[in-house]
């Protein structure tokens, strides 16, 4: 791969949504100023507005560059008159994606550049296949430098949509053009799992079943829905969150040694996990919906209250799932993913918790036989790791307690980089490393569509609580 990108140009699709102007937009500012954003890059933002000017759009990007922390209005301003430009479709007719491209080679003629794209789509999934039939019809599927096409999660609602879906992107890009965004996967915290892992003999050596009782794997959050009503109310915390952020840190907790540090054969060892993994069982499988209950001393509403939310509304917003592994290294350890919504508080971590010792040789202080050590990636916040081990407390007596040793990101390297400036610079580098292939995609679908199909009880939980009391009963 290049250590540096190529100047392209940049197409946003969705440039005057949230997506963009929280994430994706802050993150290619960050990128300039590390100097990692070539100079004639163009960034050509592209919404539905078709009264928007470039002036207008400059204006509402350089307000949300300052909202992320930028504080620096000349150097903003600057950057803004360089690089943004705008342009409007409002109903996706053939004749706007003409006059699209012929902006892009406009921009392209006047800043010399060779005729890399990107078209980026942060849009809702059902403008997916219409934005790539009008790319195609348009002939911006292919061009003189490279194309590539992003898109953003959800891929598909279950394996009939998403097997549908990538067989119509493939109609008009190949499979090496397609780089499908999995935010947490540009997370440095989730890339270290893997050098965490293969980088350190003492723990490959003991990643397997011999050693290792059981792996949990949790996203928590103590947010509702805000105001995504329409989409949560279509999507469930299992569309939402575990058939792509948990399964993906699945796949990464549990993959093989890969031949290489590189996008095949990382996505090859992924997907052979997920086709390791027994059907789900029906008494594996925990749903639940958040009640009115209190966070952080403030009064929260329940789920059925929440605006443009139904009030006999079956939606699960929390999700616990028992799975199994069925290969060599796995086989008999469970794997438990959980998730949820204005639970006790925000957390993304994984937690392997290692066998006892054969024989407890040694009297705990609390009482207890034995202590497992337990080993804790904390991929935010508070990001880094924390191991537990045994140590003798003081005194005649030979007893024993449970001590932590910590690693702490920020600690040691201040404040990380946001995941989408790693996956941005990753798409300009045409590195897939990082992101979801059509077979992980559909390997996940096809794993999870059956439970998105049974009819299963819901399990009321109150905010401010770590959910259902059933989940807990699912770790025995």
């Amino acid at each position: 791969m290049p250590n540096k990108p190529e100047p392209c140009i940049l197409c946003i699709f969705g440039a005057t949504g949230d997506l963009a102007h929280r994430k994706i937009l802050p993150a290619l500012f960050e990128m300039s100023n590390a100097g990692e954003l070539p100079e004639q890059t163009i960034i050509l933002g592209i919404g539905r507005n078709k009264n928007k000017s470039d002036i207008a759009f400059r204006h509402d990007v350089l307000e949300s560059i300052q909202k992320s922390g930028a504080s620096d209005v000349d150097a903003i301003t600057t950057w803004c008159e360089a690089r943004i430009f705008y342009q409007g479709i409002a109903k996706g007719t053939q004749d706007e994606f003409k006059k699209l491209r012929a902006k892009i080679v406009n921009l392209e003629k006047k800043r010399t550049l060779k005729g890399n794209r990107i078209f980026h789509l942060a849009i809702p999934p059902v403008g997916f296949g219409p934005t790539v039939k009008s790319l195609g019809g348009a002939g911006l599927n292919a061009s003189d430098g490279w194309t590539r096409l992003v898109i953003e999660k959800p891929f598909g609602r279950d394996y009939k949509s998403a097997l549908e879906l990538n067989n119509l992107i493939t109609q008009f890009f190949t499979e090496d053009q397609i780089y499908r965004i999995d935010h947490y996967l540009g997370k440095e915290t989730v890339q270290n799992i893997l050098a965490f892992r293969f980088g350190n003999a003492l723990f490959e050596s003991v990643w397997n079943r011999e050693k290792i009782e059981k792996v949990e794997i949790v996203v928590a959050e103590s947010l509702g829905i805000e105001s995504r009503a329409d989409y949560y109310e279509k999507s469930g915390a299992l569309r939402d969150m575990v058939q792509n952020h948990l399964t993906q840190l699945l796949t990464l907790a549990a993959m093989e040694i890969p031949l290489a540090f590189k996008a095949e054969d990382l996505r090859f060892e992924k997907v052979k996990v997920l086709r390791s993994i027994s059907p789900i069982r029906a008494e594996d499988v925990i749903l639940g919906q958040y009640t009115e209950g209190e966070l952080g001393g403030n009064g929260v509403r329940g789920y059925r209250q929440e605006d443009g939310v139904r009030s006999d509304s079956k939606t699960p917003t929390f999700v616990a799932l028992k799975m199994r592994v069925e290969n060599w290294r796995w086989h008999g350890v469970p794997f438990y993913l959980t998730t949820g919504k204005r639970l006790k508080e925000q957390k993304s971590e994984i937690i392997i918790t290692f066998r006892v010792p054969p024989v407890a040789l040694f009297k705990s202080s609390d009482g207890r036989e034995a202590h497992s050590n337990v080993l804790i990636i904390a991929l935010q916040p508070n990001e880094g790791f924390r191991i537990s081990f045994q140590v003798k407390k003081p005194g005649s007596e030979i007893a024993v307690q449970s001590e932590w040793m910590h690693f702490s990101y920020n600690e040691a390297f201040g404040p990380m980089p946001d995941a989408y400036y790693t996956l941005l610079r990753d798409v300009m580098l045409g590195d897939q490393s990082l992101f979801v292939s059509a077979d992980e995609t559909l390997a996940s679908w096809k794993l999870y569509t059956p439970v998105l199909n049974a009819h299963r009880s819901l399990h009321n939980y109150p905010a401010g609580s770590w959910g259902p009391k059933e989940a807990e009963a699912l770790k025995g």
